[in-house]
C-alpha cells in the first residue's frame, strides 16, 4: 500500500540543504534579522525594510511583562514542581488563548469588521466606529484590545504607532483603532486607551496577517520572557514553592538608558 503523498509550501530539506519560503536558511542565517525570518516564514516573502522595522517592534513589545501573567505563572509552576525547561514553557504557552493574549485575534477581527463596514457605506472612520459601538451595546459585545489592568497610557501602544508613523505603515486600521477609543469613551463614558494586543492587531491588519495568527505571534514573542522566568525558577527558587502573584519583587538591574 503506498502512502498518499501530500504537500506543505514551508520548508523544504534535502542533503546538505535546508531552504524556508524558497530562501536556504544558510544563507539567510547572519544576513537577515530573526523578525525578518519570522515575517517570511509566515507570510510567504521577506519584509520590506520598513514592515521588518514594524515586525520586530511587534514582537520586542510582547516579549515579556513581569512575573503575574498566567503564563508566567503556569509555567513557574510546572517549574517548580520538577518539570524540566522545555515544559515549563510549553505550560506557559498553553495558558495563552482568549483572556491573555488572545485579545489579538478578537480585535483584528473587529478592526476588519468596522473598516469593512467604513468602506461599504463610504463612511468616515468615527461614523463607523460609533456605529460599530451601537451594535455591539445592543447585542452586549465587548470590543478586546482596550484598558490594562496596570497601564492607564500603555508606553508599549504608543511606541509602536510612533514607528508605524515613522515606516508609513499606519493606515485604516490604526486610524480604526483610535475612532473606537473615541467611540467608546462616548458610549461607555469612560476613556479606555489601546493596549498593546489591540496596537498589534491594529498594525498586523496593516501587515495584512490574518486574525488567526494573532495568538501565533503573541506565542512567539512571549516565549523568549518564558523560557528566562522557567530558567530561573529551576535554578534560583526553591522546589514546591507557593508562588504568589503579588508578593513579589524585581532583583534585577535598575533602569539604564540605550546607549
Amino acid at each position: 500500500m503506498s502512502e498518499e503523498t501530500w504537500s506543505q509550501p514551508i520548508t523544504k530539506i534535502e542533503p546538505n540543504k535546508v531552504a524556508v519560503r524558497g530562501y536556504r536558511i544558510d544563507e539567510l542565517m547572519g544576513r537577515v534579522p530573526f523578525s525578518h525570518v519570522a515575517y517570511l516564514v509566515l507570510k510567504g516573502e521577506l519584509p520590506t525594510p520598513a514592515q521588518g522595522r514594524v515586525m520586530d517592534a511587534i514582537l520586542v513589545a510582547s516579549v515579556d511583562h513581569g512575573a503575574t501573567p498566567p503564563s508566567v505563572l503556569a509555567a513557574r509552576t510546572v517549574a517548580s514542581g520538577g518539570a524540566p525547561l522545555t515544559a515549563g514553557i510549553a505550560a506557559g504557552i498553553m495558558t495563552i488563548n482568549r483572556h491573555h493574549g488572545g485579545a489579538i485575534e478578537g480585535c483584528m477581527l473587529v478592526l476588519l469588521e468596522a473598516v469593512a463596514r467604513k468602506r461599504d457605506k463610504g463612511q468616515d472612520a468615527l461614523t463607523a466606529a460609533r456605529e460599530l459601538m451601537a451594535d455591539y451595546r445592543v447585542q452586549k459585545k465587548r470590543v478586546p484590545g482596550y484598558g490594562h489592568r496596570v497601564h492607564t497610557d500603555d508606553p508599549r501602544t504608543t511606541r509602536l504607532f510612533a514607528i508605524c508613523e515613522e515606516e508609513g505603515v499606519a493606515g485604516e486600521y490604526v486610524e480604526m483603532g483610535q475612532a473606537l477609543r473615541q467611540a467608546m469613551l462616548e458610549s461607555l463614558g469612560k476613556d479606555l486607551p489601546m493596549n498593546v494586543d489591540g496596537a498589534i492587531a491594529a498594525v498586523l491588519c496593516e501587515l495584512d496577517f490574518p486574525p488567526e495568527m494573532g495568538n501565533g505571534l503573541f506565542a512567539i514573542a512571549r516565549t523568549v520572557g518564558l523560557t528566562a522566568h522557567v530558567f530561573d525558577e529551576i535554578t534560583a527558587q526553591r522546589p514546591m514553592r507557593r508562588i504568589s502573584p503579588t508578593a513579589q519583587d524585581y532583583s534585577g538591574p535598575a533602569e539604564r538608558d540605550l546607549t
